[in-house]
């Protein structure tokens, strides 16, 4: 029997982030197969809030860390508190969502643990091995971590959301704050906007190079279908979009059920991050870019045209 823990993310105002029921679900598949308890480890100024919230979704034990040092989800003060709590339970798994904040701290945890890890993680095959991909997604592999614990990040996209069901025990405990620190968040600025986040949208609409920098059409069909807006890497490193926005293998991961790519080439690191898309709709001027060998739907066009046009599409279909 072997103890799972998930390492649980909050949203800024507190509440939980959807992308920890992802990874949730990772820790119920690993326990169905190992016959151990799930536990999740909250840690907060205040975690008894979020802990409770947490408790519902099938886990036996929540670990509530409430500090004033942990008001901010940092690296260098969530590692130690994590480790504690997995040394204390005998955690033989340590995983988190893939988002930017677990892939900041789990490999730090994965060192105070010495425990090998594994990234980006898709599933879990019945000998416990992981699946996770490689070269941009180019090459699926199955990697078996050989060292007593084992650490891992879930790719959201590939887990579905974790239910409510049972009600666990929620066990409070007060990490110790660091002795020299080596982080300081000295001001957090939270970027607001009236659309879904990007990698919790059900619709998607991106923009690439194609764009040249003008997004109102990305802008007023996003708004039309109350969708999140995506950029190719190209858009952000030019500055046309804030890097928040990038979708691929550096940036964000999604898999929301329609995703249009509008002046988008296609390259394999893009297809990496929005491959797991439901439908996906492309238009490009050049008929021979990669894009539309991924695409369910592909046209060939001037994207300033095009999407003028299906936005009114879309409006008269209301």
């Amino acid at each position: 029997m072997s103890n799972v823990l998930i390492v649980v993310e909050a949203q800024p105002d507190g509440s939980l982030r959807k992308a920890t029921l992802n990874a949730l679900t990772a820790g119920k598949q690993l326990t169905a197969k190992t016959g151990g308890e799930l536990h999740a480890v909250v840690l907060a100024k205040d975690a008894g809030p979020l802990a409770n919230a947490v408790k519902e979704y099938g886990v036996k034990v929540v670990h509530a860390g409430s500090a004033a040092h942990l008001a901010h989800f940092t690296a260098d003060v969530v590692a130690p508190a994590v480790a504690e709590i997995a040394t204390a339970i005998k955690a033989e798994y340590v995983g988190a969502a893939a988002t930017q904040a677990g892939r900041d701290v789990m490999p730090r945890i994965a060192a105070r643990l010495k425990a090998a890890m594994a990234s980006e993680i898709l599933g879990v095959t019945a000998d416990l091995q992981f699946t996770r991909p490689m070269w941009a997604g180019a090459v699926i592999a199955t990697v078996k971590l050989g060292t007593a614990v084992k650490c891992f990040t879930a790719r959201t996209t590939e887990f579905p959301m974790a239910e409510k069901g049972g009600s666990g025990e929620v066990k409070a405990f007060s990490p110790a704050a660091p002795a020299k620190p080596l982080q300081k968040v000295v001001a957090f600025k939270e970027v607001k906007s009236a659309r879904p986040a990007l990698t919790e949208a059900r619709v998607v609409v991106a923009g690439g190079r194609g764009t040249k920098g003008d997004f109102k059409d990305i802008d007023a069909l996003a708004d039309e279908l109350g969708a999140a807006v995506g950029a190719s890497r190209a858009v952000c490193d030019a500055g046309w979009q804030p890097n928040d926005l990038q979708v691929g293998q550096t940036g964000k991961v999604v898999a929301p059920q329609l995703y249009i790519a509008a002046g988008i080439s296609g390259a394999i690191q893009h297809i990496a991050g929005m491959k797991g898309s439901k439908t996906i709709v492309a238009i490009n001027k050049d008929g021979e870019a990669p894009i539309f060998q991924v695409a369910d739907y592909g046209l060939v066009g001037d994207l300033f045209k095009a999407l003028p046009e299906l936005q009114a599409a879309v409006k008269a279909g209301k």
